[in-house]
């Protein structure tokens, strides 16, 4: 279990001795103390939250209030794990000092220790700017899903020679700009691992990947929470959106059964004399009301 403070710095020193981050998804105060609980190192509050928390098909409408409301949350549930906020759509993308004022929110408003945008080397100016306001910032390169209208769908990124390379120089770009870490989304893994070897900031790969130097996860996959067909590369470590329906279904049954609440055991008790005078208060109300 974690004894010490997630930082920047000891997440860095987690590459450097090979030991590789853990990471995942979370978007409430109750899970967060869940995750606080376990040896995860770090959590993400993603703007996935709009299809996992908010029922949008996409990333796209996510707001900053949004972003901050659930970043807090998290925040007041964590002592030790790092925390990292998503600057949602349209919050960085105008400007320098729009990237900076809205990744100041996040740090402020939100408690996070670290805010993430999408984009690789057209989006340095924003890194370094949001860098130098003395904020790390975590770049996503790769399957960038604020980018799905773009990008066609989500698809697998950097299949081609040309757009192999461009992953590259934007993985080089995003560390020079100033990021403590890239996420590496839907990418090949002989790619990511070069990619990973290329560069001193560790990589956290979703989709592409043990040659890493970390795995993130969105926790209601892994869970198996969701129905349908979930992503190839999110595996099931537990079913419990299957433990959640079966006991959803049963408080109904039970409750309709009147099998719960079981008196004495879900109950409270009130002394007898009391209960006696509260039914001759309320029968005396009843005469005067049928009288008046």
């Amino acid at each position: 279990m974690k004894d010490k403070k997630r930082t920047a710095t000891s997440l860095q020193q987690m590459k450097e001795k090979n030991e590789k981050i853990s990471m995942l998804t979370c978007y409430d105060y109750t899970t967060a103390t869940l995750i606080e609980a376990s040896d995860v190192d770090a959590i993400l509050v993603g703007d996935s939250l709009g299809m996992t928390m908010l029922g949008y098909e996409d990333t796209l409408p996510v707001t900053m209030e949004d972003m901050i409301h659930h970043t807090a949350a998290v925040s007041r549930g964590l002592d030790k794990t790092f925390l990292v906020a998503d600057l949602p759509f349209m919050s960085y993308h105008l400007s320098d000092e729009q990237a900076v004022e809205n990744a100041g929110r996040l740090i402020k408003e939100g408690h996070a220790q670290a805010v993430k945008l999408e984009g690789g080397a057209r989006f340095a100016s924003r890194i370094r700017a949001i860098t130098d306001a003395q904020i790390p910032v975590v770049a996503h390169i790769g399957l960038t899903p604020q980018s799905i209208n773009a990008f066609g769908g989500f698809k697998v990124q950097g299949k081609n020679e040309a757009r192999a390379i461009e992953l590259l120089e934007d993985a080089k770009k995003v560390e020079e700009a100033g990021a403590i870490m890239v996420t590496l989304e839907c990418v090949p893994e002989k790619l990511a691992t070069l990619i990973s070897q290329e560069l001193t900031i560790p990589t956290i790969g979703i989709g592409a990947g043990n040659g890493c130097d970390g795995q993130v996860l969105v926790y209601q996959d892994m869970l198996g929470m969701f129905g349908g067909i979930a992503p190839k590369f999110a595996k099931h470590f537990a079913n419990v959106g299957e433990t959640m329906k079966e006991a959803f279904t049963t408080y109904a049954r039970e409750v309709k059964s009147c099998a719960f609440p079981v008196t004495g055991e879900h109950t409270f008790k009130i002394a007898d004399d009391v209960m006696e005078a509260v039914e001759r208060h309320n029968t005396e109300q009843k005469k005067i009301k049928k009288i008046s």
